[in-house]
């Protein structure tokens, strides 16, 4: 609809975290640098910030920044029993057929995780969401994940990612056996005023557009409204470009994210 309007080849402000429009702004440079670090050296690392921060992309960029060696798995929803968390994990290795005990299991990922670490790779277990999950038995059950190791190597990375509450849930004292284990963390800032500048531009040129296309003044409401968190960018981009279109302007300006703010409010999105 607007796309052709606005001579771009795609959505510039799409909701899946597409590595191609990862725009990497200082902070999301540092946490990509961290976790392929952390993948280098094998450690247990912790990546946390706001919702829409970009973290769920930044996993994304991290696989398609390291060679075929490693081998990712991704646990997208940990609300799991420690049990089901250890078959996703089996199941992401490459163990078609998990035993449904744990002895067996335990088992089956030691000689799968040797085996590749023979072949000179390295598996990598990213878990997102990593607030949502219940209880202490699961953390615990990553936490004895890191026990796979050689006498001067881990045998696999793991990627702890989540909101900001997700910090201080691992405050609590009985999480003090994982804290010491994490070797690498970082936490996501949102993007500043003129990062946010930067953000929109480049999204529309991966997009087949030209940067210029919100005005200064727009870019400054956008940021008041979004509070520099990407995802809230995007939803009022998005819609500013529908306003935009609907009312068969070129450019857009501050009055059109501001009915582009009001329309997201009624819809009930921040």
């Amino acid at each position: 609809m607007f796309r052709r309007f606005y001579g771009l080849r795609e959505k510039p402000f799409s909701k899946t975290p597409d590595p191609r429009f990862l725009y990497l702004s200082r902070g999301h440079q540092e946490a990509l640098a961290r976790l392929q670090y952390a993948v280098e050296e094998r450690e247990l690392a912790l990546l946390t910030g706001e919702i829409g921060s970009g973290k769920t992309t930044i996993s994304r960029a991290l696989m398609d920044s390291l060679d075929d060696s490693c081998r990712f798995c991704f646990v997208f929803n940990p609300v799991l029993s420690p049990l089901e968390f250890m078959r996703v994990v089996a199941r992401g290795l490459g163990i078609e057929n998990p035993a449904g005990d744990k002895d067996n299991l335990l088992y089956e990922i030691t000689g799968e995780l040797y085996r590749v670490h023979n072949q000179g790779g390295c598996p990598v277990v990213v878990i997102d969401e990593a607030q949502l999950i219940p209880g202490r038995e699961m953390l615990d059950e990553i936490r004895l994940l890191t026990n796979f190791q050689l006498d001067d190597n881990n045998l696999l990375c793991i990627i702890i990612m989540g909101q900001p509450e997700l910090r201080k849930k691992l405050i609590d004292p009985v999480f003090e056996p994982l804290l010491q284990r994490i070797g690498v963390q970082y936490h996501l800032q949102p993007l500043g005023l003129e990062e946010t500048m930067e953000y929109i531009d480049f999204r529309l040129m991966v997009a087949g557009g030209k940067p210029g296309l919100f005005s200064p003044e727009a870019v400054q409401m956008i940021f008041e409204l979004s509070g520099g968190v990407p995802r809230r960018i995007n939803a009022i981009a998005t819609t500013a470009l529908l306003v935009g279109y609907g009312r068969d302007t070129a450019w857009i300006d501050d009055e059109m994210i501001e009915e582009a703010g009001r329309e997201l409010a009624i819809r009930g999105l921040p």
